[in-house]
């Protein structure tokens, strides 16, 4: 008699069957599955073996339960409303229609009999179970929430009627020192009011929904903008009206723990707010302005942070460089980029490969974005006179193996962290420059003898943020030959390849974009490379070298990307130079 099958073995074999999974895969999941215990459907889908969706559709043939496009649907609030929220959220469900005694209700997982057990006492009803992604499940959830708070178009049109002050930008007048009249007391009460604190929770809410990196409140003489970053771009949004500023401003202070009596003064706190079941971080930043104050939020999502190094998404070469790096046992790695091109997202990823209970990890960090489990994280405190370098002394003395340093600004840092990726520690920081070679000239320029540059840096790597395409309305596009010579490229490298763009969609707020990758150029310091350091030469000789030796540089990897339809070509020529 053949050995019964477990659920997750009946999954995987549908999922083979349907072309999603190979025999091959099957089997390393489940010997992953004896190692590490965890569900083989889990593990599947961390290691992106498999869609969410696709895997909907297997699990709902394998248990006969129809699977549902949420995305496509919409809810009754009276159906809605049958289940309470916070049990809905805690079970994963969500309830889709009724007939009759009958309730339709959307799972991630329709094994769940408590779940189901707990909606039948609750609805007095009858579940019928259909199956959708969790993700799914918790965005409608979300939007469900937002809809039943009403818009922030909404709120200002309610403050709009219950003001005798017609709000209309045009017609309000601005007395120079008014803003400092308002008492404390009439602070903190107006930033209490029901329609300012359902205000800054819509702003939040808004800014996670289309995954915004960053919320920018801005005071004007007469009016108030409100931009959301995302995808690395500005965008506008609807403003607050001018009347509420002062009382937003202090409901975020509030919320972050700040100062709400000084609006002299820049001030920097953080908050932690729950939306569908998941923790994010936010780092506010107030600035004084002649307006007023502007608040700038940005939104740390620990879901963006990769739980190891091969779920960065590099090119096989630029991974192996990367991977051998940070499994050696000393020396230094450098991340280089501009603001907001994901550096230090990418070490936390090489940090979470390495953490492990027989190595000591101290990270020194302004500030520290993302709070790891099993890293010691130093957040530096320059108004007391503690800095990177002062930190870095004590840490050295604290017995590490791995130091992170949030960034090499002056040259005393630089000297502290060459010398201890010299003394067999392994350390890993961010730069500001524009690629892979240029670390090294960095160094130069700060004093550090080439002799110990050369004996210290072990990999040194360039990284840019590029957008993908949106998926909902992507669609091909072909380019004229002469824009191709116009642009240094070479038409022979886009021979029977078929390029993209998005076309622009309700989805992706009509930009043709949606989320972001990252692109890398890794360049490893090979012996020759030593020399060339040690000889002084500049950064392009050094890329030339390093190029000859394999290295690909931000342009190819970006090329790379266009050629296989996940980005465009308008893409590669803002993020990156010729070479």
């Amino acid at each position: 008699m053949p050995p019964v099958k477990t659920f997750g073995e009946r999954i995987a074999a549908a999922l083979v069957e349907d072309g999603l999974l190979t025999t091959q895969q099957v089997e390393e999941l489940l010997e992953l599955q004896k190692k590490e215990g965890t569900r083989l459907i889990k593990l599947a889908l961390e290691k992106a073996y498999v869609s969410e969706a696709d895997m909907v559709v297997s699990m709902g043939r394998v248990l006969n339960v129809p699977p549902i496009n949420l995305g496509r649907i919409s809810i009754a609030s009276e159906v809605a409303e049958l289940l309470p929220r916070d049990v809905a959220r805690n079970h994963k469900v969500l309830p889709v229609s009724r007939l009759d005694n009958k309730l339709f209700l959307a799972m991630a997982d329709p094994l769940n009999v408590l779940a189901m057990d707990d909606v039948r006492r609750l609805t007095q009803l009858e579940v019928a179970a259909m199956i959708a992604p969790e993700k799914a499940i918790l965005d409608k959830l979300n939007s469900l929430d937002t809809a039943k708070s009403g818009t922030i178009e909404d709120i200002i049109q309610d403050a709009k009627k219950r003001s005798e002050v017609e709000l209309d930008a045009d017609s309000l007048e601005v007395t120079p020192g008014a803003s400092e009249e308002m008492n404390l007391d009439q602070l903190a009460s107006s930033s209490e009011e029901a329609p300012v604190i359902r205000l800054a929770n819509l702003i939040l809410l808004q800014a996670i929904k289309d995954r915004a990196s960053d919320i920018h409140l801005e005071p004007f003489e007469k009016q108030m903008r409100l931009r959301y970053r995302v995808d690395g771009v500005l965008m506008d949004s609807t403003p607050p009206p001018k009347q509420m500023q002062l009382a937003l401003a202090s409901r975020f202070k509030i919320m972050s723990n700040l100062d709400i009596a000084e609006r002299r003064l820049p001030q920097d706190g953080r908050m932690r707010v729950r939306v569908g079941g998941k923790d994010y971080d936010l780092r506010v930043s107030i600035l004084p302005t002649v307006h007023g104050e502007k608040i700038v939020l940005r939104v740390l999502d620990k879901s963006n942070l990769s739980a190891s190094l091969d779920k960065l998404g590099l090119d096989t070469s630029t991974f192996q460089q990367v991977k051998a790096a940070v499994d050696a046992p000393h020396g230094l790695i450098l991340v280089t980029g501009p603001t907001g091109s994901g550096k230090t997202t990418t070490l936390y990823s090489a940090l979470n490969e390495l953490n492990d209970p027989v190595y000591n990890i101290v990270t020194v960090e302004d500030p520290v974005e993302f709070q790891i489990p099993g890293i010691n994280q130093v957040p530096v405190k320059k108004e007391i006179g503690f800095t990177f370098a002062n930190a870095l002394r004590s840490i050295l003395r604290q017995d590490p193996d791995i130091v992170m340093i949030g960034e090499i600004r002056d040259k005393e840092t630089a000297e502290i962290a060459v010398e201890a990726a010299l003394t067999g520690h392994q350390v890993l920081s961010t730069m500001h420059c524009n690629d892979a070679p240029g670390a090294v000239a960095r160094l130069d320029d700060m004093g550090i003898a080439p002799f110990l540059i050369s004996s210290s840096v072990i990999l040194a790597c360039a990284q840019r943020l590029m957008r993908r395409i949106c998926s909902h309305c992507k669609e091909p596009v072909t380019y004229p030959a002469k824009m191709f010579a116009d642009l240094n490229f070479d038409p022979a490298e886009f021979k029977d390849v078929t390029l993209y763009r998005g076309r622009g969609c309700d989805r992706c707020k009509n930009s043709g974009y949606a989320g972001r990758l990252a692109i890398i150029e890794a360049m490893t310091v090979t012996d020759e490379i030593r020399k060339l350091i040690i000889a002084r030469a500049n950064a392009q000789d050094i890329g030339h070298t390093a190029v000859g030796q394999g290295m690909r540089t931000l342009r190819m990897v970006a090329l790379d990307r266009a050629r296989e339809g996940v980005s465009t070509l308008e893409q590669v020529l803002v993020l990156t130079m010729a070479h």
